[in-house]
């Protein structure tokens, strides 16, 4: 049964403990004057492209975007994508582990969540620079390892983070009964969807791993995101049934098996009722029949 693959990050410096949470390098390097053409697959860090020109696509969890000039593209650990970028893109990818930006910091998982809550981010040229100039610095930390370059890098990334959450295009919606507490909470269970979804798909199951009852979480994710936690595991096994039918070979009878579902007919007649479509039919329809 195939696996859809997963990335790590690939060590570049001399410290390995460092590199294995955080690298950055220079798009134009990278590419080495070819086009880039990658397969899907996911990642276990977090990946942000920043390009000051760029051309090509970018499919993150099925939704197409287009690659063009001053844009920021920011993926989450699990997403799937496919990434298509032509030579001549200039810019920087960036990739760090979860535990590597401040991870007792909760302001600073709060910002991060923030920043995370939309895959792309196209902006206006002088807005761009000062986020690029911000990446520069990183880059040249990286690259340089002066003293405590670790903590400039980790305050840069603060304050590239601030700068993308301030020239994002779209209004914030959130309540205003919505608390620091509610979003961490919201982005632990999120979290733990990405890892059990294949073991555990009961509401109780997942209130009892964040110690709430399955009232607390159910008024949680309503007043969050607006939709039941019930809601939210069927959209997520949806989610990941669609990246494993766009990314690998799998029959669907193995699919199934890899969701934890036994009874096959049972999954069909599941991912029918939440898509419209049959596994199969969704595959082809896609143009990812194999």
């Amino acid at each position: 049964m195939k696996n859809i693959p997963v990335r790590h990050i690939n060590p570049t410096q001399k410290e390995p403990r460092f590199s294995e949470s955080f690298t950055i390098r220079n798009v134009r390097d990278l590419l080495n004057g070819k086009d880039m053409v990658q397969d899907h697959h996911r990642h276990d860090f977090f990946f942000i492209l920043a390009l000051k020109k760029g051309m090509g696509s970018h499919e993150i969890d099925f939704t197409s975007h287009k690659v063009c000039d001053n844009v920021i593209f920011f993926m989450r650990p699990g997403q799937v994508h496919q990434l298509k970028l032509k030579a001549g893109s200039t810019g920087y990818l960036m990739e760090f582990k979860r535990d590597f930006y401040f991870p007792h910091d909760k302001l600073s998982k709060q910002l991060l969540r923030e920043v995370g809550n939309r895959s792309d981010c196209r902006l206006e040229a002088n807005a761009f620079k000062k986020l690029l100039d911000t990446m520069t610095a990183i880059f040249l930390e990286y690259t340089k390892k002066r003293e405590r370059f670790e903590h400039a890098i980790k305050a840069n990334l603060s304050i590239f983070f601030i700068e993308l959450v301030r020239n994002r295009q779209y209004p914030r919606r959130q309540s205003n009964n919505v608390t620091p507490y509610m979003q961490e909470r919201l982005e632990k269970f999120l979290e733990l969807l990405e890892t059990h979804i294949a073991e555990k798909k009961q509401v109780s199951e997942y209130a009892g791993m964040l110690n709430l009852s399955t009232y607390q979480l159910n008024a949680i994710t309503k007043a969050t995101l607006d939709k039941t936690c019930s809601g939210l595991i069927n959209d997520h096994i949806i989610l990941e049934s669609k990246r494993y039918l766009l990314a690998t070979s799998n029959q669907v009878y193995q699919l199934a098996y890899q969701l934890g579902y036994e009874d096959v007919s049972y999954f069909i007649r599941f991912f029918k009722k939440h898509t419209g479509q049959t596994p199969e039919a969704f595959r082809h329809s896609s143009g990812k029949s194999h």
